[in-house]
């Protein structure tokens, strides 16, 4: 038990103990990976452009507000001074000094003066101090000072006898700091202005002018003034501190305030009248607690050259903030104020603090866990906890419900003693009775979460669930029951939407755009004018919140949004904030924006709040410049042009680079460029945050680059423009064109000659070739024509060979005939008597075989081109019996057909055309058809 009590005690202290509530202006942070220059930087300025300088360990190094560009110093040496006068960068080193000026191209040019006096300086010298007087500059060493002529060009070296500390500069006077004390240059010649011990005894940082008199800072025992031959400590509320912070740089800022950099203590802003403003230390915000070098410039920005990186505060900037580096307060989800405290809920309990102090917050005891509501309503604190309800007093809470966690708080009516609650599981009343505030009881017929819901009509209430969409529904009398519960068709569902009632109608906010709620039709319609903050930006939550001074506050990517009521109109009027999403931090749906009075907000992030001036947020009249122009050829290292004079380029110096900037250093406020490029894009780009452009491959002809800025909503008046010429190639130019219309002349003429003697020996060809194809077709008409003879003749022999084949049929037909009547004739009974011997007499006349073949000889020879006589030529052995056999055959007539013809059988045919195969010699697989048909 007195362990468990020992942690409770321990809790306590804890909380209690939350980071001093120190609200802090914006501070931006260059570190050495950012500018790719050395870690240390000594002394800062700002030229009439607004760009700034710093004398870095690696050279001079130059920023626009886009760009960090490194010059090497002239020797290879650590730049101690840097100082803008006029149109010029001068610079101090180790053994040298000069100075830097822009060329027509953008880049800067380095000028020694020292080169002319080598001999008067010594060895070892550095120059850490440079200042403008009347005519003259000069530049301070820890031995010497240098004043240099700018009409004459000639040095007047100031030599004194001790080693020089520090040399300063006021409106009236030049002075520096020895062992012997505080001198002043007068007329060329140095004369002791002030000693004393603290002076001869202290190191001087800085003197500044004032109204009473001069400032003199020292390292290490605070802050003096001296006026009228009067010195005097000027009392700050912080001199223990500072005389123990080791001062090493100063600053008095335009507000008459003082700025002082200490070596292990970081910053301290004191008011003119000595009051701490801020402390600003590494846990606090800065890079680091180092400060070498503090600088002003010209929007009151305060630069600080730290011993590892480069810092700028924003002094003046609209937001303020306050940072929980412990992590003990945790994302912040509410806030309220409330008795003149300042309530803050967040995921780690409710916590609270003293109005406008620097108070550290302290923990309300009970509320540890998740916050998700803050509500004051006669006189009385309420608390929405993951845990139900709470009554808040002070630096303790009542826990009045615990059934549910509580969204949020709604009175019935204006100053009604009933309180509707949104529960995780629906919506419950809170009653006041005898002056207190207790649970009367949930309403019946709706469990749904009710994270946004709104009252309208003292009976008619409005939910939106997240993952189900909108709901309506009335309440009785006695706020019992829910009914005529209607779920809305449109707008439909989304994440992070939310529900808020504004000049009594009922708004619903989602990714689909802003609904109002028709109080004729009791439909939701969009709101085209509000919707249109989403159409022209990222959604990323549809939480509304309506201030005290009745403004409807909106949130997206990257603005915060407000409308406010026209006093003579109803329409809605719109106001931005160039405040993105990544700069709150919240949680999606859970923004959150407390009005502290009419112009003051805070808003809460996850890890701390902003305090914004809403007043105060106002843009300087930025102007847009081209700060570099570089072109190449192809496959070259790039070059840079002059900016002040048109371009002039050839045709391969057609990959051009454009460099642009606003030299605007505000943490919160990000400039966007539009580009475009007459001649090949004659139409704005999109908007974007890239600060440069490269053309590649443009063709020849002339171009105007033009483009604008765009700070928050506002677009810059100026639009910086540069006109040039890609010129075509040489091959491409007027001379080159004569030249080629000559050679296309001389070519023409050649080409037609070529031409005509070509179409006159293609005539000739053509007609040549023509003869030959007539020729040709001659060939193949004649060639036709005797194929048709050829034709013909074969058909002749064809006709011929039928003709004898016919005769040869019909004479074997009338041999048959006669040898039958031969027969019949010797088989009669009268065969004897001589008429019948006389008609056989007559018969065999007629079918001698020998006149037969004669004729049938005669008749075959000149059928078939003397087939015989081939045939005997090639056999000689063959008898004309045998030629006789061979004509047959040649016939194609059988052996039986044959028999006939030689008047013998069938079978002595065989037997003949067997002894005619050997006589003829042929082999057994030779035909003797086949054989005798191939002749």
């Amino acid at each position: 038990m007195q362990f468990l009590k020992n942690q409770i005690k321990f809790l306590t202290i804890l909380f209690s103990l939350v980071c001093s509530a120190q609200q802090l202006p914006p501070i931006v942070k260059y570190s050495k990976d950012i500018y790719n220059a050395g870690i240390q930087n000594w002394m800062i300025s700002q030229d009439n452009h607004r760009f700034m300088y710093f004398a870095n360990n690696d050279g001079l190094l130059e920023f626009n507000g886009s760009k960090w560009i490194l010059n090497p110093s002239p020797n290879e040496t650590i730049i101690r001074a840097v100082k803008c006068i006029n149109d010029k960068v001068y610079t101090g080193a180790f053994m040298e000094f000069g100075y830097w000026q822009r060329a027509s191209n953008g880049q800067l040019n380095y000028t020694s003066l020292s080169d002319s006096i080598k001999d008067k300086i010594n060895d070892d010298e550095q120059f850490w101090g440079i200042f403008p007087f009347d005519n003259w500059i000069l530049f301070q060493s820890l031995e010497k000072i240098y004043a240099y002529n700018l009409k004459t060009k000639l040095f007047t070296i100031i030599n004194p006898n001790s080693i020089i500390n520090k040399a300063f500069k006021t409106a009236n006077g030049i002075y520096f700091q020895t062992t012997e004390g505080l001198y002043e240059i007068d007329q060329g010649k140095s004369k002791l202005f002030l000693s004393n011990d603290i002076i001869n005894k202290n190191k001087l940082i800085n003197i500044f002018d004032t109204e009473e008199g001069l400032i003199l800072v020292t390292q290490k025992q605070g802050i003096f003034k001296y006026k009228e031959g009067l010195f005097s400590k000027f009392e700050t509320n912080i001199d223990a501190q500072i005389q123990q912070s080791n001062i090493y740089s100063s600053q008095i800022l335009s507000d008459g305030s003082i700025a002082l950099g200490s070596i292990s203590n970081g910053i301290f802003i004191l008011s003119k009248n000595g009051t701490l403003v801020y402390h600003i230390t590494q846990n606090s915000g800065l890079s680091n607690n180092t400060a070498l070098s503090l600088f002003e410039d010209l929007d009151k920005n305060l630069w600080i050259g730290l011993d590892n990186g480069i810092n700028c505060i924003n002094l003046k900037s609209p937001i303020n903030s306050y940072l929980d580096n412990t992590g003990i307060l945790g994302s912040i989800y509410t806030s309220i104020v409330h008795d003149n405290k300042l309530y803050i809920g967040t995921n780690q309990g409710l916590f609270y603090k003293k109005l406008n102090s620097d108070a550290k917050f302290e923990f309300v005891q009970n509320t540890k866990g998740q916050v998700w509501s803050l509500f004051s309503y006669q006189n009385t604190l309420f608390c929405g906890h993951d845990s139900g309800t709470f009554i808040v007093n002070t630096a303790n809470a009542n826990h009045i419900f615990s059934a549910s966690g509580t969204w949020k708080f709604e009175p019935l009516f204006p100053g009604s003693n009933y309180i509707l609650q949104g529960n995780y599981n629906g919506i419950s009343v809170l009653e006041k009775k005898n002056n207190n505030w207790v649970f009367k009881h949930k309403i019946k017929g709706f469990n749904y979460s009710s994270k946004h819901f709104e009252i309208l009509n003292s009976n008619e209430i409005y939910v939106s669930h997240e993952y189900k969409g909108v709901y309506k529904f009335s309440i009785d009398k006695p706020i019992l029951n829910a009914t005529n519960l209607f779920k809305f068709e449109n707008p439909v569902k989304s994440k992070n939407a939310s529900l808020a009632k504004y000049n009594n109608q009922i708004y619903y906010a989602s990714k689909e755009g802003v609904f109002r709620m028709n109080s004729k039709t009791k439909a939701f319609e969009r709101d085209q004018s509000i919707s249109s903050i989403f159409d022209n930006d990222e959604y990323v939550t549809g939480k509304m919140i309506v201030d005290k001074s009745n403004k409807l506050w909106f949130f997206t990517k990257n603005y915060i949004y407000y409308y406010s009521s026209g006093k003579l109109s109803s329409d809605l009027k719109k106001n931005s904030l160039p405040i993105p999403s990544s700069l709150t931090n919240s949680m999606p749906g859970y923004e959150n924006i407390l009005q502290l009075n009419d112009n003051r907000y805070l808003i809460g992030t996850t890890d701390g709040y902003y305090i914004l001036n809403n007043d105060d947020f106002k843009f300087n009249n930025y102007k847009v410049s081209i700060f570099g122009i570089s072109n190449n050829v192809l496959n070259s290292k790039s070059k840079n042009v002059s900016i002040s004079e048109n371009g002039n380029f050839k045709h391969n110096e057609n990959n051009l680079a454009f460099s642009y900037a606003i030299p605007e250093y505000d943490k919160y406020i990000n400039a966007e460029y539009q580009y475009k490029l007459e001649g090949l894009h004659d139409e704005w780009s999109e908007w974007s945050f890239n600060s440069h452009i490269l053309f590649e491959n443009l063709p020849a002809g002339e171009y105007v680059f033009s483009v604008r800025a765009k700070v928050a909503n506002s677009v810059t008046d100026n639009i910086a423009t540069y006109s040039f010429v890609v010129n075509k190639p040489w091959y491409l130019n007027s001379w080159a064109k004569f030249i080629y219309f000559i050679l296309f002349v001389i070519l023409a003429y050649y080409i037609h000659k070529f031409y005509t003697i070509y179409h006159e020996k293609r005539h000739q060809k053509i007609i040549s070739e023509n003869n030959i194809l007539l020729e040709l077709k001659e060939l193949e008409n004649e060639q036709k024509i005797m194929k048709i003879q050829n034709e013909q003749l074969t058909q002749d022999v064809d006709k011929k060979n039928k003709e004898l084949a016919v005769s040869t049929m019909n004479l074997i037909k009338k041999t048959e005939l006669l040898n039958i009547i031969k027969g019949d004739l010797k088989n009669s009974t009268d065969s004897s008597t001589n008429s019948i011997k006389s008609v056989i007499s007559t018969i065999n006349k007629n079918v001698k075989e020998e006149n037969t073949w004669n004729l049938f000889k005669e008749a075959f020879d000149s059928a078939d081109n003397n087939f015989l006589k081939k045939v005997k030529e090639s056999h000689p052995s063959l008898t004309p019996n045998d030629l006789r056999l061979c004509a047959y055959l040649r016939l194609n007539l059988s052996s039986k057909e044959i028999a006939p013809l030689l008047n013998i059988s069938v079978r002595s045919i065989e037997i003949k055309r067997y002894r005619l195969r050997k006589k003829m010699d042929l082999p057994h697989e030779q035909g003797l058809v086949e054989y005798i048909l191939q002749f």
